[in-house]
């Protein structure tokens, strides 16, 4: 059956929820612009960024240090292995030295000799609401970071630049938080049961259809659980005989749920249509591997912002790709629903793109939201088959009522519905505090990665060494920030990754420092990135005043 975008025909659905289109052989295309596909004047042009190299000498530095650890492992384990040092590491009994080992020594060679030497610089406990501002809990290491003890003291007031709470809905606020109390007292914390049996509350329905109205598509689903939504949910789309197309730094969640589908996974480059439509073509033109036959679907993989680098999806094209090869688009809006587009929308409204042309939206509660779970949004017919399919809507315990009410009163606070501007106020204070953020970091003369429009900002570091230091020296000035290496990373691209929000205010990220107040966190990084020497952007500079100085005139005001 042909692929068609009339609405007013019904397409024929397959027993797991997507269209039965049959893929038709292109031997010919179109001739091939520069940049691949182009779509239409009415999407938006978000700047693609190339990922800036660093100089030679910092990739050879950053292999030589891993070298250099490396070695030191080797030797160490040498050391435990004679006795002369202390293995911590978990090991089988005596008695079961003739079973098959459940430890492998070199499978946990980095872990044992690598990450538990700086082990501090992660897990940190936190004892307040992850705020702009939140209080940490001090603990020390007498035996190299292999246990922690807590000294009892709090450090207060650090700076939050790592959590993910975007429009600042992460909040305490009595009188924005009435309504969650009023269904806790009503509901109780939790259901006890699945929405199959007896979980099903009204609540839950009034949010799935806030959902569909806030995207702009039929219907949708809530799940309890953000990862579960990918994982769960891909198993029953997909199954043996069709084809998955996943970029390359998809999500662990969209990995999970690609491999537990059984279906077949092909990557492509990273936002790289060219990579993606060579993928393409090769799958339609060649079909399943020794059989030939046509693959029942393609289904087409991506995110809207990746957690990692902080990119944009290249949507309009994409989608333009998608329709030539009548493959099927599955996007993940965890990190850009409510963080993105003029009102919130996520990536489809930052490119004035139909939802309808997106065949599953998926995105999480957990971010600009300040809750949790995530949900599947598109065609009524998709939703409905999940509901009695999917792994993660049948056994799984229905969403808390208080997690449910919280995200219902950030949505329609989002959306204008509670009588008040604040969420667009939230949406267009986070634009801002993400492109001056940026913009003052790269005038610095740091290398980061992603769009200007996203708020997730990755900071170059590469080096282990720097790493280590930069998390450390961050936290002694009151910064909690969130370092990332290898293998999280590609093992010459560690970075620091931060997070902006909407509750971050000028005098948090860069104002004039004075007796009354502390250094603010441009000020602080300028400072580390010279104390460290982490600004190894080759790109010229503008002429703006140094971020670190924070000199406002009035005609800048």
């Amino acid at each position: 059956m042909a692929r068609t975008s009339d609405s007013n025909l019904k397409p024929h659905f397959s027993q797991n929820g997507l269209k039965c289109d049959d893929l038709r052989k292109n031997s010919g295309h179109s001739k091939r612009e520069k940049n691949g596909p182009q779509t239409g004047a009415s999407s938006r042009q978000v700047s693609h960024d190339t990922f800036e190299q660093p100089p030679m000498y910092v990739a050879v530095m950053t292999y030589l240090g891993y070298g250099i650890v490396t070695l030191f492992g080797y030797l160490r384990d040498f050391l435990r292995a004679v006795g002369l040092e202390k293995c911590h590491v978990a090991q089988e009994r005596e008695e079961q030295k003739d079973f098959t080992p459940l430890y492998q020594d070199f499978e946990n060679f980095y872990t044992r000799n690598l990450y538990m030497r700086v082990r501090d610089n992660w897990n940190r406990p936190i004892c307040s609401l992850p705020g702009p501002i939140f209080d940490l809990m001090e603990r020390v290491s007498d035996d190299y970071n292999w246990t922690f003890r807590f000294t009892g003291k709090t450090i207060h007031n650090v700076i939050n630049m790592g959590s993910y709470n975007y429009l600042g809905f992460a909040e305490n606020n009595e009188d924005f938080l009435k309504t969650v109390a009023d269904r806790l007292r009503q509901y109780g914390a939790g259901v006890c049961s699945t929405r199959q049996e007896i979980g099903n509350l009204k609540i839950h329905e009034e949010l799935e259809q806030l959902v569909a109205d806030f995207i702009g598509v039929e219907s949708s689903m809530i799940f309890g659980m953000g990862f579960a939504t990918n994982s769960m949910n891909i198993p029953a789309l997909v199954g043996k005989g069709c084809l998955i197309v996943s970029d390359e730094l998809n999500h662990t969640s969209l990995i999970l749920g690609a491999r537990l589908s059984g279906a077949s996974i092909r990557v492509f480059k990273h936002n790289n249509m060219h990579s993606l439509e060579k993928l393409l073509r090769e799958a339609v033109c060649s079909g399943q591997p020794r059989t030939h036959r046509p693959w029942k679907k393609i289904l087409i993989m991506v995110e809207g912002i990746y957690s990692m680098e902080g990119s944009v999806v290249r949507l309009p094209e994409i989608i333009a790709l998608k329709k030539k090869y009548k493959a099927y688009l599955y996007l993940d809006e965890a990190h850009s629903i409510g963080a993105v587009g003029p009102s919130g929308r996520g990536v489809t409204e930052l490119f004035n793109v139909n939802p309808a042309d997106v065949d599953v939206m998926m995105g999480t509660f957990t971010k600009s939201f300040g809750a949790a779970g995530g949900y599947i949004a598109g065609r009524k017919e998709l939703v409905e088959y999940l509901r009695s399919h999917s792994h993660s809507a049948v056994y799984a315990s229905a969403m808390s009522p208080a997690i449910t009410e919280q995200v219902i009163r950030a949505m329609k606070c989002i959306m204008g519905k509670d009588g008040t501007t604040e969420g667009i106020r939230r949406i267009r204070q986070l634009a801002e505090n993400t492109k001056y953020f940026r913009a003052k970091l790269k005038d610095m003369g740091f290398i980061i990665y992603g769009d200007d429009d996203s708020p997730v900002v990755p900071v170059l570091l590469y080096m282990p060494g720097k790493v280590v230091a930069f998390a450390r020296e961050m936290l002694k000035r009151k910064i909690g920030v969130v370092v990332v290496g290898f293998p999280a990373t590609p093992i010459t691209e560690a970075r620091a990754r931060f997070c902006l929000s909407a509750s971050h205010t000028r005098e948090i990220l860069d104002e004039v420092n004075t007796l009354r107040n502390p250094p603010t966190v441009l000020q602080q990084m300028n400072e580390v990135g010279d104390l460290l020497c982490l600004k190894f952007s080759r790109r010229k500079r503008s002429a703006l005043p140094d971020a670190c100085k924070g000199e406002n005139t009035e005609a800048d005001s």
